[in-house]
């Protein structure tokens, strides 16, 4: 839903008074708290006067209150969160608890791509494969990359979005600040300045910790603003990537990173006048099964749909096509 100009200007009045926008979470008990000044700023918007805030939040957001939006006409229970944003028109048009705190398990990486994507000019920059990088669990989703190959920065970029390396994540993450550790710092700087004030990252992938979390509308905020990059649009709507990178021998290795997405792989149809563009999938045990999308709708409406905590990958796209046809169209 998106609040009526009433109800946006009596809540961002009293919202602005304090310098803060406030929703409450019954679920969570969690007091949220989103600084409008701060996320117009970040977009270069003007915010010396009330008006200005108030404009931008209303105009440039999809904004809702902490309410359950569709999920009685749909399969709701399968997942913990969820929801569809219409970017065309500003509406939240489906929800389930938004504000929530939910680990993100590797739609983390979209956050991680950006950041790339926003301070690396020259994406044809390589990238050192570190050990720390390759020392991945047993069962960790990687690009099979090994200590000392060298890969472009832009190779890197689709092994994280496609493959979902966690390796590839790492490898990013010390490339752009040196360690995981201060790359952390600056993905919760990142967060911060576009909105995203419930999340808090530790890591670049996505593995679970109870300090890494994020909620279903932070993560709206956080890949709506890497929609605004079309090298990141081009990356996520990619199929397959083929790569030549060399070994720490000097020699040529040659990988196929095929994406995650099963819209994209032809394991699930999208909805009869959808077009999914790309996104990113993500699970792990306490994560359950998430998937953030892209799509457009038979309007040519641009469409951001998440689902986090699903029980099952099957009922993880079985929900998502129930929120795209029944309510984003």
């Amino acid at each position: 839903m998106k609040c009526t100009n009433k109800c946006i200007t009596l809540l961002l009045a009293a919202m602005l008074a304090t310098g803060l926008c406030g929703c409450s979470n019954s679920q969570s008990d969690l007091a949220l708290s989103y600084d409008v000044y701060q996320m117009a700023d970040s977009v270069g918007i003007s915010t010396a006067t009330n008006d200005n805030a108030k404009s931008y939040f209303s105009n440039q957001l999809c904004v809702s209150e902490d309410i359950s939006l569709g999920t009685d006409t749909t399969n709701s229970q399968v997942a913990e969160g969820a929801g569809t944003f219409n970017l065309a028109t500003g509406d939240v048009v489906y929800a389930k608890n938004l504000y929530e705190r939910l680990y993100p398990a590797s739609t983390t990486k979209i956050l991680t791509a950006y950041i790339a994507l926003k301070y690396c000019e020259d994406l044809d920059a390589y990238v050192t494969i570190s050990e720390r990088a390759v020392n991945q669990a047993s069962d960790s989703s990687v690009c099979n990359l090994k200590a000392g190959d060298i890969v472009k920065l832009r190779d890197l970029l689709y092994g994280l979005m496609l493959r979902s390396g966690n390796d590839a994540a790492v490898a990013i993450a010390e490339y752009v600040s040196g360690d995981v550790e201060s790359f952390a710092e600056l993905m919760n700087q990142e967060a911060a300045a576009i909105g995203a004030t419930q999340s808090h990252f530790v890591n670049p992938n996505g593995l679970p910790d109870e300090n890494h979390y994020t909620t279903v509308y932070d993560m709206y905020l956080i890949f709506a603003r890497a929609l605004e990059n079309q090298t990141f649009i081009d990356i996520i709507s990619t199929k397959s990537h083929d790569v030549v990178y060399t070994d720490a021998n000097g020699k040529a290795v040659e990988r196929t990173w095929e994406n995650t997405n099963q819209y994209l792989t032809g394991a699930t149809k999208a909805p009869e006048g959808f077009s999914v563009i790309g996104g990113k999938t993500g699970t792990t045990g306490d994560a359950g099964y998430c998937l953030v999308l892209y799509s457009y709708n038979a309007s040519g409406q641009p469409i951001i749909s998440i689902v986090f905590k699903a029980d099952g990958k099957s009922n993880l796209y079985l929900l998502m096509n129930e929120m795209l046809s029944g309510f984003a169209n």
